[in-house]
């Protein structure tokens, strides 16, 4: 069952450098769990994916039951960080009202405009014709410390998850974000969508 969150996406500012961060090296003695987030059970499928889905089925067919996080190395963390700037740089903010005349309606910004969910489909695109494994980018929903609605792109590795984001470019662990994690897409099976557990506990310590 597709669900609607109903978030208004923007663009700030970007810096010309990119942060590469690597979180075990901040989180020294720290529990390695809290690198990754905590995954519940299967949830709704947001209604921008399920009609992007109708289009692109390929693209939701996959099934990955062997879907080992990827391995984070110099090269990959060069690698994600140099796709998020790209396209941070080259896709510009336009709302979906304006550029497709409807809400929700996410898809590749093939015409150079888009907004959250359109930046974030362009770099699990860009990422997995470059060969990391698509079961490790994963398009996520979470909510800005001011309660809006908002799409990232997951990176699963085994240093923890990264996210690619429309708003920075710098690549950052999930829990050092700010932001509330509500659902991603399942790292087993495309087309589906499971609930992030844990979020508020960690945001707290996040937000400044």
């Amino acid at each position: 069952m597709a669900s609607s969150m109903g978030w208004r996406c923007e663009a700030r500012g970007l810096g010309l450098a990119v942060a590469l961060v690597m979180a075990c090296s901040a989180a020294g003695a720290a529990d390695a769990a809290q690198l990754s987030m905590t995954i519940g059970g299967q949830t709704s499928q947001p209604i921008g994916h399920y009609d992007f889905c109708k289009i692109h089925v390929a693209e939701c067919s996959v099934r990955s039951p062997d879907n080992v996080p990827e391995h984070m190395t110099g090269k990959l963390l060069r690698q994600i960080s140099a796709v998020n700037q790209s396209v941070n740089t080259h896709v510009k903010p336009m709302s979906d009202m304006d550029n497709y005349g409807k809400d929700e309606w996410w898809a590749y910004p093939d015409n150079g405009f888009g907004d959250c969910e359109d930046y974030a489909l362009e770099k699990q695109r860009e990422l997995q014709a470059a060969g990391v494994a698509v079961a490790n980018l994963l398009m996520t929903v979470v909510r800005k410390p001011d309660g809006e609605g908002h799409a990232v792109l997951t990176v699963r590795t085994d240093k923890g998850d990264f996210i690619l984001d429309n708003l920075t470019d710098s690549v950052r662990p999930w829990n050092q974000t700010g932001y509330r994690y509500l659902k991603r897409q399942a790292s087993d099976n495309t087309g589906h969508w499971v609930s992030i557990l844990g979020g508020d506990e960690r945001l707290v310590s996040s937000v400044k």
